[in-house]
């Protein structure tokens, strides 16, 4: 749905946000404006102020402001079409939709029924998994051992699902609705034989059911783990139209207040981690759904606190998955927002470790725990010897990406400042050194100089990255026309190119295929917004958008990664044999790449 931005420039002409913010928080008139407790962060006494001259909002302790769409966005969890539509409700205006054709109605309809079925499936299995926990002695038993009350259990709404391979079936009369399939629910396979039939079965069996939930309190999916020793411990919910396991985080919804009330919120690794601290006196932990923590998982936490605690086990793979969660936090590392890494001794979770050492240790665990300068820092100086010129040059090499990836501020400065000490040289220097030009080569001090005068005269021309996100921005509808490996190629690129891949693919499944206008009203207070509106606004006028040129741009950027890839397996080929043939598979591909015979 494209809404026209001349509507949304009269809606917020008509809106109050005064009205509309004090629907959520008691607001008291002070001077010319008025203040209240901010609504997205813990605080005692009120740094929120609401403008009704400038129909703006800004808390001066957490930095967060907008108007009154981003309001509704922000702490409503409305997606944007959602809170222009309930703002429109409110001033009895209708929402207008800009001519779009037939087919793309007709897919956009199709898509919002079949998210409403999917959705309504899952609600309804959910019911049933409840139901089926109350009549499992066994199943309550093995919550009881994990110190978990019938209170607990409800909050988060725990079910279990039965043993039977079609068990669904006495849930849904028709076993071969379709979107039984697609919701994730059942499997379905063709049998080897002749008549080709199709087998049918459920994919979540014997096992403890957890729910999870978007922002809006709707049954998106599921987490299923096993009571005894049977693999895979933990079985969840294949991506869907719905759910999208790089986008949501497992209690989310039922630790909304808890987070703002504390002041942070926890991030751990698993959903029993998460019951158990609620039960433990620690409400406000979330988990990543099996998968690594990604910038669309920041983002949607710094919609609820500027304080996150990522919590991991301390062995390697603890070490691992802290590693990528720092790349998806560091765009996000701004001068007033806090993120830790917390490491557990190797034999605990943090289940395990309250038990044995307390509430009060695990606190004391969180407030000690390594801040993200910190934890840059040491993986930077990771097999540097810097005793010696190289050792120190391999420190700048790995601190770069990291340094560069985070916003411009007095945090970045300070650590940036931090590290050319260690490395032994000027701040300035270093800066100078990894600064990459619009090209994306590193910039040459003399270079620089030598061709100041004629850069005033003349464009400098964007990156393959940059046109990329020129291009599809400017013509989103052309996303769908995209391949699934376009896809991830693209979501896949370092930041902030990828994150702002993502946040394209997510507006274009939530609302179909929006205008620049639509989508930059979207951008407002999202950590991309101004370097997003930046390259896009500064393409040139005549811009149109190119399939062709779209083309060639992704086979360059496939081309480059393959060959990073290869360069990364070398070293490792000679000694496993799996490796060799994924090596040589990668391999041909290149050379198809090269030499245009794709097939």
């Amino acid at each position: 749905m494209a809404i026209p931005q001349t509507f949304i420039q009269e809606l917020l002409a008509r809106a109050d946000v005064v009205d509309i913010v004090g629907r959520y928080v008691s607001l008291k008139k002070a001077g010319a404006n008025y203040s209240g407790l901010c609504p997205f962060h813990a605080e005692k006494s009120p740094s929120f102020t609401v403008s009704p001259t400038k129909q703006f909002y800004h808390c001066f302790g957490c930095g967060k402001n907008g108007n009154a769409i981003g309001f509704l966005m922000e702490h409503a969890g409305m997606n944007f079409v959602e809170a222009v539509k309930d703002l429109a409700q409110t001033y009895g205006l209708q929402v207008p939709e800009e001519e779009i054709s037939p087919q793309e109605q007709q897919r956009a309809s199709e898509q919002k029924h079949r998210q409403a079925s999917i959705t309504e499936i899952l609600e309804k299995a959910c019911t049933s998994f409840r139901n089926n926990l109350k009549q499992s002695p066994q199943a309550i038993e093995y919550l009881k051992q994990r110190g978990l009350s019938g209170e607990i259990a409800k909050q988060y709404g725990l079910g279990y699902a039965l043993p039977g391979w079609r068990s669904m079936a006495s849930v849904f009369p028709n076993y071969q609705d379709p979107n039984l399939v697609e919701s994730g629910l059942v499997i379905s396979q063709s049998e080897e034989s002749d008549a080709g039939e199709e087998k049918r079965y459920d994919r979540f069996r014997d096992r403890i059911m957890f729910p999870i939930r978007n922002i809006k309190g709707e049954c998106i999916g599921f987490g299923g783990r096993v009571m005894g020793q049977g693999t895979p411990k933990y079985l969840n919910s294949p991506e869907t139209p719905v759910f999208s396991k790089g986008r949501e985080l497992y209690g989310l919804f039922e630790a909304r207040h808890a987070i703002r009330d504390a002041g942070f919120v926890l991030v751990t690794e698993g959903y029993m981690d998460v019951v158990a601290l609620a039960q433990l006196g620690f409400p406000h932990a979330v988990a990543t759904l099996g998968t690594a923590c990604t910038t669309d998982h920041v983002h949607k936490l710094f919609r609820f606190t500027d304080s996150v605690v990522f919590s991991f086990d301390g062995d390697a793979a603890g070490r691992r998955a802290a590693r990528k969660a720092l790349d998806g936090a560091l765009p996000y590392a701004t001068d007033t927002r806090n993120i830790k890494f917390l490491f557990l001794p190797a034999e605990h979770d943090p289940d395990s470790f309250i038990r044995q050492h307390g509430a009060d240790a695990f606190a004391r665990y969180i407030a000690d725990a390594s801040p993200l300068s910190r934890f840059v820092i040491d993986i930077a100086r990771e097999g540097c010897d810097l005793q010696t010129a190289e050792g120190r040059a391999l420190l700048a090499s790995q601190a770069r990406p990291m340094c560069l990836s985070m916003p411009e501020g007095v945090l970045r400065s300070q650590l940036i400042g931090e590290l050319a000490k260690s490395i032994g040289i000027g701040m300035h220097e270093l800066l100078q050194l990894w600064q990459p030009d619009k090209t994306g080569s590193t910039v040459k001090t003399g270079s620089r100089r030598n061709n100041s005068r004629s850069s005033k005269n003349r464009r400098t021309p964007a990156s393959r990255q940059d046109r990329a996100i020129q291009l599809l921005f400017s013509s989103m509808a052309s996303w769908n026309n995209l391949s699934g490996n376009q896809h991830v190629l693209l979501c896949g690129l370092p930041n902030p190119h990828g994150a702002a891949f993502l946040w394209l693919e997510q507006q274009f499944l939530e609302l179909g295929p929006l205008n620049w206008a639509a989508i930059r009203e979207g951008l407002r207070g999202h950590e991309l917004e101004n370097w997003l509106a930046g390259l896009v606004e500064s393409a040139p006028a005549d811009l149109e958008f190119d399939m062709k040129e779209l083309n060639s741009i992704l086979l360059e950027l496939e081309k480059a990664e393959i060959a990073s890839q290869l360069t990364e397996m070398a070293p490792r080929v000679g000694s496993n044999p799996q490796l060799y043939e994924q090596f040589k598979r990668l391999n041909a591909r290149l050379s198809e790449l090269k030499t245009g015979t794709m097939v």
